[in-house]
């Protein structure tokens, strides 16, 4: 089955709107992935400033809720439009969408609902194209916690790797939350804790407010780690708990980090995110040290943090760390080409699942499907089961950002 498909996916930091294009089809047990390009589409100032306001502690009418999910919906398929325009040569079969998360549900490490704002209605009324959407809560329902769903790309993506290299290797996503999928002689994913969400709560703090985050990391590079405040942070009970495990900003919010910061000496500013991208740096490097990960592919916003990522280096000297665009997934694209993936395997009525790694009692064709102006006609499905990933072809020269304008 052969597709070109538009993923979208907007992360945990809630900066906007990632979107990518790609080919799909399948050769036997492979899947072969032409990336045709991504954008990053802003959201409109004021609906991120409302998605903040509504993530825990805070609370969140369902009249609020309702606007919102209607706004992202719109937000959405604006985006999509765009996707198809300028990625796609205007032509594009199937959109798949992963919305914007705004609350995942997890008690005692349990997972007990997720919820993704951005209707698919709106998509489908938009572009006239099917859209594959709302992925996760199968997964959840199926007693998973729906996430980290990047394994199901990155178990395909680096068999081959790991086989090649003969040891196990990890893909490292830092965005809100940190999370890594090893692959090794199993396949194992979770969240490792947050990537840059108490980042950028300290960054918009310490600046009153006019910045999102640390900047080149230059916040955290100008200072030094306090030992009392990563020793109470790092005694968060998540980190000891066996995966699959999940987790989300309505765990890492500011009343956390206020509950943390309470009866300690006044900490400089600097040496705050100094701290915070300690926290991030440790999670992960004992991740990767307990799974005996011996390469690092690392994507998301925060490779772009030096002082994270400098920290990665020291916490991991044996540790071979790269970014995926050496890899022929752009960083800044992954999660969108992700989302096509995983919209191209349910069109197809393939799971798009790994039990292993998200903790679901078997593989699941993910999420539901509304249709575009034409009648429905589902292909037949796949009768072998995918194994492998291939990014094939060039990446077309349209990347880059748009800023939204309403």
């Amino acid at each position: 089955m052969h597709l070109r498909v538009i993923g979208l996916i907007s992360g945990t930091s809630i900066d906007g709107i990632d979107v990518a294009a790609a080919e799909l089809s399948v050769d036997g047990e492979e899947v072969r992935l032409t990336p045709l390009g991504h954008l990053e589409l802003e959201y409109p100032e004021g609906l991120r400033a409302d998605l903040l306001a509504a993530l825990p502690p805070n609370s969140c009418t369902a009249s609020e809720l309702t606007q919102l999910d209607t706004r992202v919906g719109q937000a959405f398929a604006e985006a999509a439009n765009l996707g198809v325009e300028n990625l796609a040569d205007g032509r594009a079969d199937l959109v798949a969408s992963l919305g914007q998360t705004i609350f995942h549900w997890v008690e005692d490490g349990v997972a007990k609902g997720t919820l993704q704002l951005g209707r698919s209605a709106w998509i489908a009324e938009r572009t006239g194209l099917p859209v594959a959407a709302d992925f996760r809560a199968r997964d959840v329902a199926a007693g998973g916690h729906g996430a980290p769903l990047a394994s199901t790309l990155d178990a395909l993506w680096l068999r081959g790797i790991a086989d090649e290299r003969g040891h196990p290797v990890a893909a490292l996503n830092i965005g809100g939350i940190a999370n890594i999928t090893v692959v090794g002689e199993n396949v194992l994913a979770y969240d490792t804790g947050p990537g840059n969400a108490l980042l950028d709560l300290a960054a918009h703090r310490v600046s009153g407010g006019t910045l999102r985050s640390d900047i080149d990391g230059k916040l955290a590079l100008d200072g030094e780690v306090r030992p009392d405040l990563l020793e109470r942070l790092l005694a968060d009970p998540y980190y000891k708990r066996e995966p699959p495990k999940s987790t989300g900003k309505e765990h890492f919010h500011t009343t956390y980090l206020d509950t943390a910061l309470a009866g300690l000496t006044e900490i400089a500013d600097a040496d705050l995110l100094a701290t915070l991208t300690e926290l991030t740096a440790v999670t992960i490097a004992d991740a990767c040290s307990r799974h005996a990960v011996g390469t690092l592919v690392a994507s998301g916003g925060g490779v772009e943090n030096p002082a994270l990522m400098a920290a990665l280096a020291r916490l991991l000297p044996g540790v071979t760390l790269e970014s995926s665009d050496a890899l022929g997934f752009p960083s800044a694209g992954k999660e969108a080409y992700l989302t096509a993936l995983l919209g191209w395997l349910t069109w197809c009525g393939a799971p798009g699942n790994v039990p292993s790694a998200t903790g679901a009692a078997g593989p699941r064709v993910l999420g539901s499907i509304t249709p575009g102006f034409a009648q429905l006609v589902l292909p037949h499905p796949l009768t072998a089961t995918v194994t492998r990933l291939r990014v094939t072809g060039e990446q077309s020269e349209t990347v880059g950002e748009i800023h939204a304008a309403t």
